[in-house]
């Protein structure tokens, strides 16, 4: 098959361009108009598949639910945002419920089933700070043990890829060194920790920083904490881009400190494409409102978004003015880096996989390839 564009991202640009799927790989790039294609999409974009390597579930399922039926109908639904990959994300729960939800998305993952690819588990909790919790349930968030973590992963087998955790609480940093050396990525999130702490997690393996500005110490200008760390590190950072979760100054702001390492995701709830009104997450009670955002009943505290990836793109572009490339990567290559996966993913490129968006200039999405296979 082949489809064609005058505007393709290549190489960091739009160029017109046409591009040869065979299976589920890329198989070459020629000049445009040089050879008969199976579909022309004229001046609409194409672009690599996005990946959220944060998001709890959509369409009324959680990943904590562990049920087989509501996590292939999230996956179907993922490609109407253009995303092709992402980490159903779980959030903190008791042992037994968070070791069937991870199993759960294990079981999926080795279904190949249409729709967006499992990439793996971000594993949300429940090693966090009692004060930064946000929506997370008190009752349990545990302290970290290197046993205890095993005993999840091998539950996942092995799918588990991030991990949220405040490591100021882990003991000599022993469960953030051991991650690291087994290609888990330790996000630090849900943390209180000081500049100089998160620094040192940095320091033990730590190389990311989970939805950026929320739920974690704020910037002072004498007193930098962990929001401070973000902007001055070179690791990875999450960032929620609907710019309800972090004002579009702040966003701007992080996008200039930090360029190439930041990550756009959803941070979405499984009421996203739900009407407006009550749900649980976590066992506790939560409402959406008008704009989509979702609050801890009867408080101010966000417990996550409605967001798709795409329109999260479309508010980095026009809203927050990053530069297109930039907002592109955070949603493609970068996610892509920070999963190890981009020598096949991230990017439109000849042995990588056939993962392409077709965009509207409004942000619409036209067409999802995952894998080479049409979605939409």
């Amino acid at each position: 098959m082949i489809i064609q564009s005058k505007r393709v991202w290549l190489g960091g640009q739009f160029l017109s361009a046409q591009v040869e799927i065979k299976d589920d790989k890329i198989v070459n790039v020629y000049a445009y108009d040089s050879k008969d294609v199976d579909q022309d999409y004229g001046n609409q974009r194409l672009v690599p598949g996005f990946i959220d390597v944060h998001t709890h579930g959509a369409y009324g399922f959680d990943t904590n639910d562990a049920n087989v039926e509501g996590l292939e109908l999230w996956m179907s639904k993922l490609p109407d945002e253009g995303v092709t990959g992402f980490l159903p994300t779980t959030v903190t729960q008791s042992e037994e419920v968070l070791l069937n939800a991870v199993a759960n998305v294990a079981k999926v993952k080795n279904l190949n089933l249409k729709g967006a690819e499992i990439l793996g588990i971000h594993f949300e909790g429940p090693y966090l700070d009692m004060t930064y919790k946000g929506a997370q349930p008190p009752q349990h968030i545990v302290p970290p043990t290197i046993e205890q973590f095993k005993k999840f992963q091998d539950a996942a087998e092995g799918n588990i890829k991030i991990i949220t955790m405040a490591t100021e609480h882990d003991p000599d940093f022993a469960l953030t060194q051991y991650l690291s050396q087994n290609n888990v990525l330790v996000s630090q999130g849900h943390t209180g920790a000081n500049y100089e702490q998160a620094v040192l997690g940095i320091a033990n393996g730590a190389g990311s920083f989970t939805h950026s500005f929320n739920g974690m110490t704020g910037l002072h200008h004498r007193d930098p904490n962990v929001a401070g760390a973000i902007m001055r590190s070179d690791v990875f950072a999450e960032i929620i881009s609907d710019t309800r979760h972090v004002h579009p100054a702040v966003v701007h702001s992080l996008f200039t400190t930090n360029p190439t390492n930041l990550l756009l995701i959803t941070d979405s709830l499984s009421l996203k494409g739900m009407p407006q009104g009550d749900y649980e997450l976590g066992g506790n009670k939560i409402v959406m409102d008008e704009f989509g955002t979702a609050y801890l009943r009867g408080t101010k505290t966000i417990s996550g978004s409605t967001l798709k990836v795409n329109e999260g793109l479309r508010r980095l572009v026009e809203d927050v003015l990053v530069p297109f490339n930039v907002a592109l990567d955070a949603a493609t290559i970068n996610p892509a880096r920070a999963l190890n996966v981009d020598d096949r993913k991230g990017k439109i490129k000849v042995g990588y996989d056939a993962d392409i968006v077709v965009l509207d200039d409004d942000y619409a999405v036209v067409q999802t390839y995952v894998r080479g296979n049409a979605q939409l």
